[in-house]
């Protein structure tokens, strides 16, 4: 049976079943029992299975995910909510300094199947450190998995995926798309694949790859793009920036000969840049233009009377592939 779910329920639906079906699994965050998370992630769970599975805890980041990394070393399958990804600053020592390091440092002995869920991105109003988009300093420290749904089907099935593996996998959920997306969602228990990407539109002129909210306005430049002008562009979701899809990049690119990255965080440093890197490095002699970025400025968030003017709208993506398009004509 399928519903029509947004993203807060998919990923309520994905706990429950996590919860239901493990008991070593439990819940660690800031007003996520009695009410239900920040965004009612959380809602009813506590209600459902208790103060020790689902656990109200301190206003302590980093001692939320080092009590969290202990349970995971003793066998639980801790799942931590932080409020907003801006808040998580606080835990980066016990995350790049523990966390992603403990199978290495262990040589395999111990495992840390941990998750960090995250709320994160822009374009929700809200004010200073609630709309990072910070997710390269976690694409950076090997041993961390970093996952981003763009809609509800993938939310609960990524969500299942990473809570089957033994690794810690960073969850961020994109904000501005909790309750505006809605698409079917299956009751049953599934999962997505971590590390495999989707092509959600195809086409042959142009490969654009995103993930997160930006999927969306991506979308609707592709279709203005199309109806406009008669280009085809294919759209590439990653859904896990680390370790991402390389394989499905590949065959998108050498189809269409074209590529354009989309990401909301700041230009310099960010995700699109290893993008553009690895794809100039395997296809540079078989690339019709230089691989280009569209993305945040290197500014923080700004305050939300200019936001709109941060974020990449669909009326400047599709200028900015007009441009790239127009510039290889002359």
């Amino acid at each position: 049976m399928e519903r029509e779910l947004n993203l807060v329920q998919a990923l309520n639906e994905a706990l429950d079943v996590l919860l239901a079906s493990d008991d070593q699994v439990l819940l660690l965050g800031e007003d996520i029992g009695i009410n239900g998370g920040v965004f009612r992630v959380t809602e009813n769970l506590y209600n459902k299975f208790g103060d020790r599975r689902v656990v109200d805890t301190p206003l302590s980041e980093a001692g939320i995910v080092g009590c969290a990394i202990g349970m995971a070393l003793n066998g639980l399958k801790p799942i931590v909510e932080i409020e907003f990804f801006g808040f998580i600053y606080p835990a980066l020592e016990q995350i790049l300094s523990h966390l992603s390091r403990l199978r290495m440092r262990t040589q395999g002995k111990y495992e840390v199947p941990l998750i960090i869920r995250a709320p994160y991105g822009a374009g929700v109003r809200a004010p200073e450190l609630h709309s990072e988009s910070i997710e390269a300093l976690l694409f950076q420290s090997p041993g961390l998995q970093v996952v981003i749904p763009s809609n509800p089907y993938d939310a609960k099935g990524l969500l299942i995926a990473a809570s089957e593996g033994s690794d810690p996998v960073i969850f961020l959920e994109p904000m501005k798309i909790y309750r505006s997306v809605r698409n079917h969602v299956p009751e049953h228990r599934y999962t997505v694949p971590l590390g495999k990407a989707s092509i959600v539109r195809e086409g042959q002129d142009i490969t654009v790859i995103s993930w997160g909210a930006m999927i969306w306005n991506v979308m609707q430049a592709a279709e203005q793009l199309e109806k406009s002008q008669g280009v085809h562009v294919e759209v590439l979701d990653l859904r896990t920036l680390y370790p991402f899809d390389m394989e499905t990049i590949e065959a998108s690119v050498r189809k269409t000969q074209r590529a354009v990255i989309v990401h909301e965080a700041a230009l310099t440093g960010g995700v699109g840049a290893e993008l553009v890197a690895v794809i100039q490095e395997r296809m540079f002699s078989e690339l019709k233009s230089p691989v280009k970025r569209i993305t945040g400025f290197d500014v923080p968030i700004p305050q939300f009377s200019i936001e709109d003017y941060y974020l990449p709208s669909t009326d400047r993506i599709v200028h900015e592939i007009d441009q790239m398009l127009v510039s290889l004509k002359r």
